[in-house]
């Protein structure tokens, strides 16, 4: 067909996907853009005991970054230690506690020498796993949302300055459970809450040059809290009980209930932690971080399909995984289904 010929129907339609082609291009190219010279850059990580912090820190110490790592012990900062570079500093952190958080805003600033902070990963995995609502006190979720919540906002207010200073970046890695609350206790919560505070944080810090990313990861296997130790902390809960509340739930139930979340987990825990440190290090390293990166197929599409599913079905969808208490006359425990 000659170009006489085309209709403007036609002529709109090109015209629409060439902007859609040129636009796409321009994404991948910008994507690819980094930061150059990082050496001397500092980094300041939450949470690198164990797990995902733990690699993280491993992995930015190896690129070049001057990476100070925060931990909740002395003997996580010293196997750190052992195995990394010289540059890479360690500090003691209880995120729980102002004055700990005060400490080592000092340490930070000593450790960056009038240079300011270039990067901040929040990073506060392992706290309490989730149980029924009906099970918990108020004190449970204290602990959960005194570190993961409240302990992040408190240790990036007292760092913003020094973030400032650098124009630099913030990557606030969450759980992609943050985009879908099914279970009782802090965890979701402390979720939402950092999803709601980084986008906020995010809008307000462009006019100082500092860019906020969210890191949103589903399970991994580094990251997870060994099952013994989820069992014992249910079991706990489980025999603090008021009778009444222990009687409408059913010994059954305690029973299917850890297997329905030692086997959720299992199904939709992914291997590779790498997928996570990769996404980091772009937020760190590209000139243009994006505002959210997924990580893990979980989080790409089971979570983020619930979260924009209509309430009618995401509640049977979840309802499915776990089993129903005896006080409902359900005979049949929740159904086991393979995601």
């Amino acid at each position: 067909m000659s170009p006489q010929n085309l209709s403007l129907s036609d002529s709109l339609h090109i015209a629409i996907l060439a902007s859609m082609l040129s636009l796409i291009i321009y994404w991948l190219i910008r994507d690819r853009h980094r930061v150059t010279n990082l050496s001397g850059k500092h980094v300041f990580i939450t949470g690198c005991d164990t797990g995902l912090g733990n690699s993280l820190a491993k992995w930015l110490d190896k690129r070049g970054f001057c990476v100070i790592a925060a931990c909740a012990t002395e003997k996580g900062g010293q196997e750190l230690q052992s195995c990394s570079s010289l540059s890479l500093k360690t500090v003691n952190l209880n995120l729980a506690d102002s004055n700990s958080i005060a400490r080592a805003m000092v340490f930070v600033t000593e450790e960056t020498a009038g240079k300011g902070l270039f990067g901040l990963v929040s990073n506060a995995e392992g706290t309490a796993p989730v149980a029924p609502t009906d099970w918990l006190r108020i004190e449970d979720f204290h602990a959960v949302l005194d570190v993961s919540l409240l302990g992040l906002i408190e240790i990036t207010l007292k760092l913003l300055p020094l973030l400032k200073k650098a124009e630099g970046r913030v990557v606030n890695l969450i759980n992609a459970k943050g985009l879908m609350a099914f279970v009782g206790g802090g965890y979701s919560l402390s979720k939402w809450g950092m999803e709601a505070f980084s986008d906020t944080l995010r809008i307000e810090m462009q006019h100082f040059g500092v860019k906020v990313s969210i890191v949103e990861h589903g399970f991994f296997k580094a990251g997870l809290i060994n099952s013994d130790v989820i069992e014992k902390y249910l079991l706990r809960l489980w025999n603090r009980l008021t009778p009444e509340i222990r009687d409408s739930y059913g010994e059954k139930y305690f029973v299917e209930y850890i297997k329905a979340q030692r086997s959720s987990v299992k199904r939709l825990c992914d291997t590779d932690i790498s997928k996570v440190i990769k996404c980091t290090e772009h937020a760190l390293t590209s000139k243009y971080p994006r505002t959210r990166y997924r990580v893990g197929w979980d989080a790409k599409f089971f979570w983020l399909f619930l979260s924009y599913a209509p309430s009618c079905l995401s509640d049977m969808l979840l309802s499915m995984m776990f089993p129903a208490p005896a006080a409902t006359g359900r005979s049949v425990p929740g159904v086991q289904f393979n995601i």
